[in-house]
């Protein structure tokens, strides 16, 4: 019983913010603050201002909707495809070294993103790569935990006995890890390809000091600056400002909500189970 009162607690913890965000995203901008804020207002109005927001300032929502999903997308797949390359070699091949070299990547993961975006900034100010979108996937295709947890992975999910068998069959090692050990590693790969996507969409301050062209912008730094608008100014054109921020908050949220439950069913070890016999 003390454990279903505490999963219930845990349950409400996580989704009292997201129903807030439903029910604020019903309001306009004067019943956020004239309402109770955990219940709709006597004149809903979840389409009108879900239109608003999409059509306001000529559809820059949408461009910035569609500028997140190609910078998490592609940094999510790169970062998920360098780190399974990486925890593959790191678990099943010897070299010189490969201890050093993994405990450099387990310290990197104590290292703070927020701690790298000024030298990251610096890096791609001299390459001439700032306001750019590669500004942001590049430095997203670096995945520390993603290599390290594709590494423990790949330790038991894919058998040397399988190795050994396909180089004895003439397969090089290029061709074993992309038509043997990726089917093997498929649950660990989603699993980096759904932190790295996460972490990409939300991440707000390395767009914010390497983009200063609004077309470029993500959600995160889109939904501020309209979040600094209404903050501004509380009437004219500014007045309805905070509803559209609670409004593409909601729509920020849905894509996260959809990607994690088409790859959920992924989820699922033992693929490798039964494949070889003991």
């Amino acid at each position: 019983m003390p454990l279903t009162i505490a999963m219930l607690a845990a349950l409400g913890y996580f989704l009292l913010p997201l129903f807030w965000l439903l029910v604020a995203s019903t309001k306009s901008t004067q019943d956020l603050f004239t309402t109770f804020g955990l219940w709709f207002s006597d004149s809903p109005q979840l389409w009108t201002n879900i239109r608003a927001a999409l059509t306001h300032d000529d559809g820059v929502f949408v461009r910035w909707l569609v500028n997140t999903g190609v910078y998490a997308v592609a940094s999510a797949l790169g970062a998920a495809l360098l780190a399974a390359a990486g925890g593959y070699g790191f678990a099943k091949f010897r070299f010189r070294g490969d201890r050093a070299a993994f405990n450099v990547v387990l310290g990197a993961i104590m290292v703070p993103t927020t701690a790298l975006a000024i030298p990251t900034y610096l890096l791609f100010a001299k390459v001439g790569l700032v306001n750019t979108p590669w500004a942001i996937i590049l430095p997203s295709l670096v995945s520390p935990f993603g290599l390290y947890l594709m590494r423990v992975y790949a330790q038991d999910a894919v058998p040397d006995s399988v190795i050994e068998a396909a180089r004895i069959d003439g397969a090089g090692e290029f061709q074993i890890f992309a038509r043997i050990a990726m089917r093997l590693l498929a649950p660990g790969f989603v699993t980096v390809v759904l932190f790295t996507l996460v972490s990409t969409w939300n991440n707000y301050f390395l767009p914010l000091i390497m983009l200063n062209d609004p077309s470029l912008y993500p959600i995160t730094v889109g939904l501020a600056s309209w979040s600094a608008q209404a903050v501004g100014g509380g009437s004219g054109a500014n007045s309805d400002m905070l509803a559209y921020v609670v409004t593409g908050s909601l729509l920020s949220v849905l894509p996260l909500v959809v990607a994690f439950l088409l790859l959920q069913r992924y989820w699922q070890s033992g693929l490798a189970a039964g494949g070889v016999k003991q």
